[in-house]
C-alpha cells in the first residue's frame, strides 16, 4: 500500500515540477514586457525632470507640499523599486537556463507578474529535455518525500494502520 502511495505521489510531483520550465519562460517574458512598461515611465519621468531642469532625485524632492503631490512621490519611488528589482531578476533568469532558474524561486518575486502568469498558464507535456529532467526531480522527490512520511509513521508508537 505504501509503495503504491509512493509511487502516486512521485507521479504527481513529477508531472507538476516537468511544467516549471514552460511557467519559468512565459513568467521571464512577461517580467520583459513589466520591465518595458516601467522603464517607458522611468524615462518620461526623467524627461519631464530634465525639461524642468532638474535631476531625479530633484524632481523626486520637488513632489511634496499637497497630498496628490506626496501621493504621486510615494507612487514614483515605488515604480523605480519595482524597476531596479524587476530588471535584476529579469538579468538573472535571462542567463540561467529553465533548469537552474529551480534554484531562483526569489527571483519569481513581481507578485502581479507572477500571479497573471499562473492564472493564464495551461500545463503541457514535458516534451523538453529541460521539462523531462524536472519532471524526473519532482518524481524522485515525491517519492523521497513520501518515504519520509511513511519512516515517520513506522517509528511512531501508536498503530495508524499504514504497515
Amino acid at each position: 500500500m505504501i509503495g503504491l502511495l509512493r509511487l502516486v505521489a512521485a507521479l504527481c510531483c513529477g508531472a507538476a515540477l516537468s511544467q516549471f520550465p514552460a511557467f519559468s519562460d512565459q513568467y521571464v517574458q512577461r517580467l520583459g514586457g513589466r520591465v518595458d512598461a516601467l522603464q517607458q515611465v522611468a524615462a518620461d519621468f526623467d524627461a519631464s525632470a530634465r525639461d524642468a531642469g532638474l535631476t531625479r532625485a530633484e524632481a523626486l524632492a520637488d513632489l511634496s507640499g499637497s497630498a496628490f503631490r506626496k501621493a504621486h512621490q510615494s507612487d514614483m519611488r515605488r515604480v523605480f523599486r519595482r524597476l531596479d528589482n524587476a530588471r535584476a531578476d529579469l538579468t538573472m533568469l535571462r542567463i540561467a537556463g529553465p533548469l537552474e532558474r529551480m534554484l531562483l524561486p526569489h527571483r519569481l518575486r513581481d507578485a502581479e507578474t507572477l500571479r497573471n502568469t499562473w492564472q493564464d498558464f495551461r500545463p503541457a507535456l514535458p516534451i523538453t529535455a529541460a521539462g523531462l529532467t524536472c519532471a524526473a526531480i519532482g518524481f524522485l522527490f515525491g517519492w523521497l518525500l513520501l518515504s519520509v512520511v511513511s519512516l515517520a509513521l513506522r517509528r511512531s508508537p501508536e498503530p495508524l494502520g499504514w504497515r
